[in-house]
């Protein structure tokens, strides 16, 4: 990524993470008068944490994973619990404003309710931070969705693709996880396996032998992989050449086809974002489906579900994609809908032909922490319609 880029993104985070900072420490220390042993401690830990965080953007990037590693668990950590405490001390705020304009005006009471509210906001942060953790770091489970296609060949009726999407290899997520999920996609006895983006937070020299078990994956049409926006923070040219020693076929805006006559046209593109990184790289629907025959089945990897909008103008049949997390943790998922049409699982888009799946992904970004939106691995099962 240009250094412009870093630049600009810690200065909005670094905001961003102080605003939050004050809020919670506003909320949970000061107005809730604790002695001051205690306040000036948990003072202390918040902006210590808060620190921490802010740097741990630059020590992922730049530090060995041995040194990242322990530094991002901590950051990441406090990250997930930041934001839930946010988000449950924020409908807090109508108790506050209820209670002002129906009791009087008393010292004591505001002070009790202050005490009440910030306990109440702790303990509901640490319950679904410890839940939103075992929930992420737990084994990865299969979700098998059935998609009806017109098109279908008799022949190909059942036909299993298992999907992996935002894997997220980096700083907490390494070699154990990725042999785990190799075991799960193989036990699956797929007919393909796809990867739609996200799969590394890092450069191939830092990262590459984690992902070395995905040269294990087995299916009888192969694995394929498209990019998502992660891999051109991670360098994508190198990623791209990296995959294909492990028997993984990248496809960059082009389509090929499966199981000859009686088969289907898979096609895959760049990530969305792609153009912005320059290198030729940028998605471009049109390229890939182009001198496609209408009468085949045609499914259509785009890490974002936003591709779409693309999608539906070419007449693809089915979209698989991720990128969203399903949110990851609630609510984040209606801030991701802003940007996205889909969140997560199976949608016929508006009025077309056309269909999405959406996964909620396979590991996580950021915090280890997964709330209202468990990751996946997911089995889509093609059946005539």
């Amino acid at each position: 990524m240009p250094i412009g880029r870093i630049v600009f993104a810690l200065v909005v985070v670094s905001t961003l993470s102080f605003g939050l900072h004050y809020f919670v420490w506003m909320r949970l220390v000061r107005d809730a008068a604790l002695p001051d042993a205690w306040t000036r401690g948990l003072t202390l830990a918040i902006w210590v944490l808060g620190l921490v965080m802010s740097a741990s953007f630059v020590v992922v990037r730049f530090a060995p994973r041995a040194v990242s590693s322990p530094f991002a668990w901590v950051a990441y950590v406090w990250m997930g619990v930041l934001s839930i405490w946010f988000f449950t001390l924020v409908p807090m705020e109508i108790l506050r404003a209820a209670a002002r304009a129906t009791v009087a005006v008393d010292v004591d009471r505001r002070l009790a309710l202050s005490r009440m509210l910030a306990a109440a906001a702790g303990v509901i942060g640490v319950g679904l931070s410890g839940a939103g953790m075992v929930s992420a770091l737990s084994r990865i489970g299969v979700v098998k969705v059935r998609v009806p296609l017109a098109k279908l060949p008799a022949a190909l009726e059942g036909y299993a693709i298992v999907q992996m999407s935002d894997v997220h290899v980096g700083p907490t997520i390494g070699l154990d996880f990725i042999e785990q999920l190799v075991a799960t996609a193989n036990a699956e006895q797929p007919d393909m396996v796809v990867i739609t983006g996200d799969l590394v937070d890092g450069s191939v020299a830092q990262l590459g032998a984690l992902v070395a078990p995905l040269a294990r994956l087995k299916a009888r049409d192969g694995v394929y992989f498209v990019t998502g926006n992660h891999e051109y923070y991670s360098g994508a040219d190198a990623w791209i050449a990296h995959l294909s020693t492990l028997g993984i076929r990248v496809l960059r805006n082009e389509r090929i086809a499966i199981g000859g006559s009686d088969g289907f046209d898979l096609a895959g593109v760049d990530d969305t974002s792609a153009h912005s990184f320059g290198g030729g790289h940028g998605q471009d629907v049109a390229r890939a489906v182009s001198g496609r025959d209408p009468t085949r089945l045609l499914v259509l990897l785009a890490h974002q579900p936003k591709a779409i909008f693309d999608a539906v103008r070419h007449a693809v049949d089915l979209q698989i994609s991720g990128h969203t997390h399903g949110g990851q943790i609630w609510p984040w998922g209606y801030a991701v809908k802003l940007d996205q049409p889909h969140v997560a699982g199976l949608h016929r888009h508006g009025d077309s032909a056309t269909q999405i799946y959406t996964s909620r992904g396979t590991g996580y970004w950021g915090p280890p922490m997964r709330v209202g939106a468990p990751a996946e691995v997911t089995r889509l099962e093609l059946t005539r319609a």
